[in-house]
């Protein structure tokens, strides 16, 4: 499926050092626009109905040596049909030797033809696993994310709100900055969101009265991470008097990111409020939640509540 986004061939290439077998044009004009590929064993028997030549397609064991129970002339009929589709680029699997007429072919009708030692098993899976990465939809949020034990946290509020303060605090800490101000988060499965910083500010974090800093050179390149899975929304907002606040933590608030629904929380900002200590806590507590406990519901048991909304009333009270 395509995704709307691409990557050139070349950095595929680069990626898994791959064997230029055949490349008829630089790799930097030739581009994927699908994280899937295909094993073309139906194609050499002849089924192209549903054939996708927008997938890069992979040969091993069993379409080679499937092709090689045929004569030369029926298997290069074969092999030619094959590539007079203009599939996007193939790739050779277990460094397997190809007659020379795969090659011939492949510069006939001007497909990539690359070659890896990789079983086709990990090729595919590793494959896959970087396209989806690099096709993944994607999204720019104002904001800051951090990794807080092992969470990843994003940050959002008003500009002037505290964001990259707190930011700071929790890398001094010893927590990790991902993003400051401009976070890249990318969807890369149907239950997954990955957060990083764009490459141009990857490290720098703007502080009012100071000016731009560079983290990794500050604290160390243990400070700093290039990516993290977004396991938690933290939206800061200045404390209003007249809004009710949850403070038993039994609402399950949730904010919509690329289609998926992240766990979320408000936290009120006023002067002598600790940020930085409030979101490790949050951190651990989000953590604790995944594990399967929750405080405010083992309270509401030992107090003798159910836990049902007229039971939490009367707790906030």
């Amino acid at each position: 499926m395509k995704t709307g986004y691409k990557i050139s061939l070349d950095k595929i290439v680069d990626e898994f050092s791959l064997e230029q077998l055949c490349m008829p044009r630089p790799g930097a004009e030739i581009f994927v626009t699908t994280p899937e590929i295909n094993r073309p064993g139906l194609q050499f028997a002849g089924y192209f109905e549903y054939f996708a030549p927008e997938r890069i397609q992979i040969l091993g064991i069993s379409e080679i040596e499937f092709l090689r129970r045929f004569t030369e002339e029926k298997a290069r009929e074969r092999i030619e049909k094959f590539f007079a589709d203009a599939p996007v680029a193939v790739i050779i699997a277990r460094g397997l030797r190809v007659e020379d007429y795969y090659i011939e072919i492949a510069q006939k009708y001007g497909v990539p033809l690359l070659r890896t030692s990789e079983t086709t098993s990990d090729l595919a899976a590793a494959l896959i696993a970087f396209l989806n990465l690099h096709l993944a939809p994607r999204i720019t949020r104002h904001g800051v994310f951090v990794e807080v034990y092992g969470e990843g946290i994003l940050i959002l509020g008003e500009s002037g709100i505290g964001k990259s303060e707190t930011a700071i605090e929790l890398v001094k800490r010893g927590h990790r900055l991902i993003a400051d101000d401009a976070v890249e988060i990318k969807r890369v499965s149907s239950k997954s969101l990955i957060g990083s910083a764009p490459d141009n500010i990857r490290h720098f974090i703007e502080l009012r009265g100071i000016g731009i800093i560079n983290a990794s050179r500050i604290f160390g390149i243990g400070a700093v991470k290039p990516t993290e899975k977004v396991d938690l929304v933290i939206n800061l907002e200045v404390w209003d008097v007249n809004k009710v606040y949850d403070r038993m933590g039994m609402e399950n608030q949730t904010t919509e990111i690329l289609g998926l629904e992240i766990p979320s929380i408000t936290i009120p900002v006023k002067p002598g409020r600790n940020l930085a200590v409030i979101i490790e806590v949050a951190a651990m507590n989000s953590r604790q939640k995944k594990l399967g406990y929750n405080a405010a519901e083992d309270l509401l048991k030992r107090l003798g509540m159910s836990g049902d909304e007229n039971d939490r009333q009367e707790a906030k009270k």
